[in-house]
């Protein structure tokens, strides 16, 4: 972190102070992982001076340095800070490294290599590792490793180090290559290198090309200057504190202006505006003071006038709770027909005609619902006003008003719980009315081209259908699609997969599910040349097991059929699309 004092320097100081100096530089690279680049002490080329962010002065922390006390990184040419904690090289080399330069361990290019009795080669931190555990052996060919047998191969550590790589800010945008250990002098200039912003108590991080821009732009601690009386402060010190209050040559209204005082001035002369105007600004308050109780008793004749009405109001509000008990019976005989329709319609559909006569009874209870709640609304709205001019008159009439306003919120939660168990009835019927139970699916998808947009965007990447069965008492499924592909089919194909769901009925089914399955692609063509493919289900597979959540991992084709064929076919008509799905029931037994 770059300690600053208390003093603002401005950018440009700051830009000179960083010329010369040997720092360190934190910054991430372009896997993301975050490094500390030693900067070596060299001034900025006149090329790189006005384009380049200076260096920024290291954190007090750094990374425990790897080398071996008997293997200092001075030995070997690399700077501290430079090697991976673990493991090996991450860098993104131009060529493919051989594989005589990757650790039996680890997998990536060697860091610190140490060499075995066997010939094998390992990280430094990698071979550690391995002794720690007792009797090691070498993975490569299970022989015994020894300690003392084990010695570190300058050789291969030089040619590794020569290995071309690009930028650990390729990410950002830098296109630089150079030797693996040219990499710290590089990150000491990069101009795409993520460094912290040089100013102490600001936490961003950015590109070093982005350091000036910041300073002079974007930094909410960077110096500005107060426009009354000049003074100079950090942008944050500007912002949060009373500054502008206490400035002395700030242009203010007098605290009385709410009372008729039009005077404004500076700071510094408003407690003599204050002192010199006291008993004027008394007499505003007075007037104030007169035109408020004026007010007042305004409003209570006006609040006597409406309290007259009250009466009336309480006798209509018995009315409506007298209907609202009948609306309660009515509403409580309702619900056991429904649940008497419902336990008919699970066995015959048949049934379906008596629940229309009933729907029909149910949408002449929600129109008197409808009724009472537009009455209710009335007296809400009156009740309100009440309210309102209740506040400044007396305690009984504001009781009064908040008794009556819990009786109509208490009707209202009702209504409103009436109207939920409706909406929700209407919603079961439509699925009972579209649900197949022969084992067959025609799925209609409209709006193709808005739906495969929005798979596109990824805002909605798949769609389920409405549930199927294989019989009253059979299995619940349904079918799921990805309009823009899934897995191997992303983009490039339509993939169509079947769902095997929870149903009522799965503790009398046979288990594993075992039925043949078709899925096919309907075309609306004369030709009628539908597209299909069918699978058995693995009985192995959990996709085909008893559920135990609301429904099982899809299971289908992927690249079911390709976007290209299914957009230049007919099997897009009016923007739509069909899908039939059909389950062999032929050998099922009876539950």
């Amino acid at each position: 972190m770059l300690l600053v004092t208390s003093l603002i320097v401005p950018p440009c100081v700051l830009w000179a102070q960083f010329i010369g100096i040997k720092v360190m530089s934190a910054g991430r690279g372009a896997d993301g992982r975050e490094v500390q680049i030693p900067l070596q002490q060299a001034a900025p080329s006149p090329a790189t001076s006005l384009s380049v962010a200076p260096p920024i002065v290291q954190p007090s922390h750094r990374p425990a340095n790897l080398w071996s006390p008997s293997d200092p990184p001075a030995s070997q040419g690399v700077p501290a800070g430079f090697l991976p904690l673990h493991g090996g090289f991450r860098d993104h080399f131009v060529e493919t490294p051989e594989s005589k330069y990757r650790c039996e361990a680890c997998g990536l290019v060697l860091c610190q290599p140490r060499q075995t009795e066997c010939g094998h080669r390992f990280c430094q931190s990698c071979i550690n590792n391995i002794l720690s555990h007792p009797n090691p052996v070498c993975p490569a060919d299970r022989e015994p490793l020894f300690k003392d047998k084990i010695f570190r191969d300058v050789c291969c550590h030089r040619e590794i180090m020569a290995l071309k790589v690009y930028c650990r800010s390729e990410g950002n945008g830098c296109q630089e290559q150079m030797s693996l250990h040219q990499i710290p002098d590089h990150l000491n200039v990069c101009p795409f290198y993520e460094v912290p912003c040089p100013l102490g108590k600001c936490k961003e991080r950015m590109m070093r090309k982005e350091i000036p821009d910041h300073l002079s732009w974007k930094c909410k601690h960077r110096e500005t200057t107060c426009e009354f009386c000049m003074a100079k402060m950090p942008l944050t010190d500007l912002q949060l504190s009373s500054h502008q209050h206490d400035c002395p040559k700030a242009q203010v209204s007098c605290q009385f202006h709410r009372y008729g005082c039009t005077f404004k001035g500076l700071n510094q002369d408003m407690r003599q505006h204050e002192s010199t105007f006291a008993a004027e600004h008394l007499r505003m308050m007075a007037n104030r003071n007169s035109s408020l109780e004026s007010k007042v008793e305004d409003v209570k004749g006006e609040l006597l006038e409406r309290y007259k009405v009250l009466p009336a109001l309480s006798s209509r509000l018995s009315e409506l709770e007298n209907q609202n008990d009948e609306l309660r019976e009515k509403n409580r005989q309702m619900e056991l027909k429904l649940a008497n329709m419902q336990k008919l319609m699970s066995s015959h559909s048949e049934k379906l005609l008596e629940v229309e006569l009933e729907l029909r009874s149910l949408r002449l209870l929600r129109d008197e619902v409808e009724n009472l709640r537009g009455t209710l609304e009335n007296v809400r709205t009156r009740l309100n006003g009440l309210e309102q001019g209740g506040r400044s008159g007396t305690g009984s009439t504001t009781h009064t008003l908040a008794s009556l306003e819990t009786q109509l919120n208490r009707h209202d939660d009702m209504l409103s719980v009436h109207e939920i168990r409706l909406a929700d009835m209407d919603l079961r019927f439509q699925v009972l009315e579209t649900a197949s139970y022969n084992g067959t699916l025609i799925w209609k998808i409209r709006d193709y081209k808005r739906r495969k947009q929005e798979a596109v965007a990824a805002k909605t990447l798949s769609l389920y259908s409405q549930p199927f069965y294989t019989g009253y008492f059979g299995y619940k499924m349904c079918a799921r699609v990805y309009l823009n592909g899934d897995g191997m089919g992303k983009g490039t194909h339509l993939s169509l997969f079947f769902v095997v769901m929870r149903g009522e009925y799965d503790a009398l089914l046979p288990w594993p599910f075992k039925q043949k399955v078709t899925l096919m692609l309907m075309d609306q063509g004369p030709s009628r040349k539908h597209l299909g493919d069918a699978f058995k289900p693995d009985p192995n597979s959990s996709s085909f097991r008893r559920p135990v959540a609301e429904m099982n991992i899809a299971s289908g084709c992927p690249l079911f059929v390709s976007q290209t064929v299914l957009e230049t076919g007919s099997y897009i008509k009016d923007d739509t699309i069909f899908i039939k799905v059909t389950v062999d029931t032929s050998d099922l037994p009876d539950p």
